[in-house]
């Protein structure tokens, strides 16, 4: 008898089907989630409840805040300056016209403060020992968010997933980074903050910090501080979300806060 392989073929599918009782199933990979940023509250200090915060870092030991200036908070202003981390007040080192630009994130790089602001597209370079203003920028995007610095590059959010990074001496954009966690664009990256060779950056309208591999774009770890903000929020209801991150490198403290906030908590990462 000749070998027919059509005939085999049909009878090998009739034998599956009549002996797999079950329905077909389509297996669908698991989402990884992303590993969570383990931190311990060390303890608190004051922040200004009428500080609508936009910006935050520290350098030499001193803690700088920038703000924003909403329109239905008729009494806020877009200042920049030193904090009083006894009072959580602000000394104004630089006081934009609300009338014409809401201040954004600012951030610290060879003896200049850099200023972003929100939709004028137009950022600030100051003298970072006078404040006296040395020059001013295009913001090459639409919007301008948050700020830091590699110690090389200017890296700044503008709402999006991307972040772009700036040469310092032409405000140029060098490369963009695409953000990205568990294969999903992430969006409303806002304060943004380097450390230890990761960005760390607020996600707008949540109280979550996502770590960032600059080189990739990938979300490689989380912190969610609900419990933070809603502790916050019980003393301080008009409180709104997170949005500040400050890394003090020679206590190994990482400083966050929020828009409106009464307090600034001092965490300790356990994995830095």
């Amino acid at each position: 008898m000749k070998f027919n392989p059509f005939v085999l073929l049909v009878a090998l599918v009739l034998f599956t089907q009549c002996n797999d009782s079950a329905p077909n199933k389509v297996v669908k990979p698991r989402k990884k989630n992303t590993p969570s940023i383990p931190y311990t509250v060390m303890d608190h200090i004051p922040h200004d409840v009428n500080a609508f915060t936009e910006g935050f870092f520290i350098h030499n030991g001193q803690l700088f805040e920038s703000t924003g200036s909403p329109e239905y908070l008729p009494n806020s202003e877009s200042v920049f300056g030193i904090v009083d981390t006894t009072t959580g007040v602000i000394t104004p080192s630089v006081t934009l016209n609300r009338k014409h630009y809401f201040g954004e994130g600012i951030t610290l790089l060879n003896g200049k403060i850099y200023q972003l602001t929100y939709l004028s597209q137009t950022g600030f370079i100051y003298d970072a020992t006078s404040y006296k203003q040395i020059g001013t920028f295009t913001i090459p995007s639409k919007e301008g968010w948050g700020m830091t610095t590699d110690e090389k590059y200017l890296i700044m959010s503008d709402g999006t997933f991307k972040l772009s990074y700036l040469d310092p001496e032409t405000m140029t954009v060098i490369r963009q980074v695409s953000v990205a966690e568990n294969g999903y664009a992430k969006k409303n990256l806002n304060e943004l903050e380097y450390i230890n060779g990761f960005i760390y950056a607020n996600v707008w309208m949540t109280n979550n910090i996502v770590k960032i591999d600059p080189e990739t774009g990938q979300v490689v770890g989380k912190m969610n501080l609900d419990k933070l903000a809603q502790n916050n929020k019980s003393f301080y209801p008009n409180s709104m979300e997170m949005n500040g991150i400050a890394f003090d490198e020679e206590n190994n403290l990482l400083y966050v806060t929020g828009k409106l906030w009464g307090r600034t908590y001092r965490l300790k990462l356990n994995n830095i």
